[in-house]
């Protein structure tokens, strides 16, 4: 199971301060832990709020690679990418893995369960994210991902169905990029 989506930014490693990435949309599939655990039961609303932020920075802080940017018709099979091993408790109670793919300034970034298919993952990310650059154009001037989350929940309310990574056959894949493709024209 996936346990959330991030699309966030980045920029060089060397340029990295405290505080320099920022989370432009998160997305948290599965139980939320605060609730879950015995020790967090008394826990206010608001506080699991600030808990689970603090738990997608370190994600972010952790999954930023470094990336350059470049022009503007940059491939999507030239972003760099990689897998980050998250420990348990740093930040979640289970070890994770967190699966990342840059592309110029925005970074993308799912999290995933030890034990899931990384490499249908890494398919589902790279879906993902190529759908957010061509239907939300968020590489071009004046975009804004937080005022085109409701396109990105239902992106992920397709190729994502409440966390789950889906097995797709040709046809199936062919008639929800379809899907997609007629939902991002609205």
């Amino acid at each position: 199971m996936v346990r959330c989506f991030l699309i966030h930014t980045v920029c060089p490693v060397s340029a990295l301060g405290t505080g320099d990435s920022r989370v432009l949309y998160s997305r948290v599939f599965g139980p939320d832990e605060g609730v879950v655990s015995e020790q967090n039961r008394e826990v206010s609303p608001e506080r699991r709020r600030v808990l689970q932020r603090e738990k997608v920075s370190v994600v972010v802080r952790s999954s930023s690679g470094e990336t350059v940017p470049g022009e503007e018709a940059l491939a999507l099979q030239e972003a760099d990418s990689g897998v980050v091993r998250l420990r348990a408790g740093d930040p979640f109670h289970e070890e994770m893995s967190a699966l990342w793919l840059g592309v110029q300034s925005l970074g993308f970034t799912l999290v995933c369960e030890p034990h899931e298919n990384l490499l249908l993952a890494e398919g589902t990310l790279r879906t993902l994210t190529r759908h957010c650059l061509e239907h939300l154009h968020m590489l071009g001037q004046g975009s804004e991902v937080l005022l085109r989350s409701n396109r990105v929940d239902a992106l992920l309310s397709r190729l994502l169905p409440h966390g789950q990574l889906l097995f797709l056959n040709h046809r199936f894949a062919q008639s929800l990029e379809k899907e997609v493709v007629a939902y991002m024209a609205k």
